[in-house]
């Protein structure tokens, strides 16, 4: 099998997290911290925005997500690493099988050290549309 899988509680990890291995895909993305611990064992963290909507459709990514970390991470998750999920619109009515695979695919890519390009500083992602 693998290895244990323990919980990302502290948001400076989450924060550290971001520093590292970002690979986006439709769903969601994958923050990978490969130096984050030196014992051998994977953390994992999910959040979810407000964008995505109300506390039931968040929840609702959450739970998914959770379930997708704790099925692959222990089996193909980078040892040693921090890994955060961070949820997107399009996640949460996706098809899971097809989640499982883009989770596989963005954990094969940053093994490789094959991140996408670092966000511009200053990002704030797309405009929310509350001006006039």
């Amino acid at each position: 099998m693998g290895c244990k899988l323990e919980t990302i509680a502290k948001r400076s990890d989450f924060l550290a997290a971001n520093n590292g291995i970002r690979v986006a895909r439709p769903g969601f993305v994958l923050l990978v911290n490969p130096l984050a611990r030196s014992d051998g064992l994977q953390r994992f963290g999910v959040t979810v925005t407000k964008r995505i909507g109300n506390a039931v459709a968040r929840n609702r990514m959450k739970r998914r997500l959770r379930a997708l970390a704790r099925e692959i991470l222990p089996v193909q998750g980078i040892p040693g690493a921090d890994h955060v999920l961070i949820g997107r619109e399009s996640g949460i009515e996706r098809d899971f099988g097809l989640l499982r695979q883009e989770l596989e695919a963005a954990l094969a890519r940053a093994a490789a050290g094959k991140g996408d390009p670092p966000r511009k500083p200053g990002f704030k992602g797309k405009p929310k549309g509350r001006g006039k």
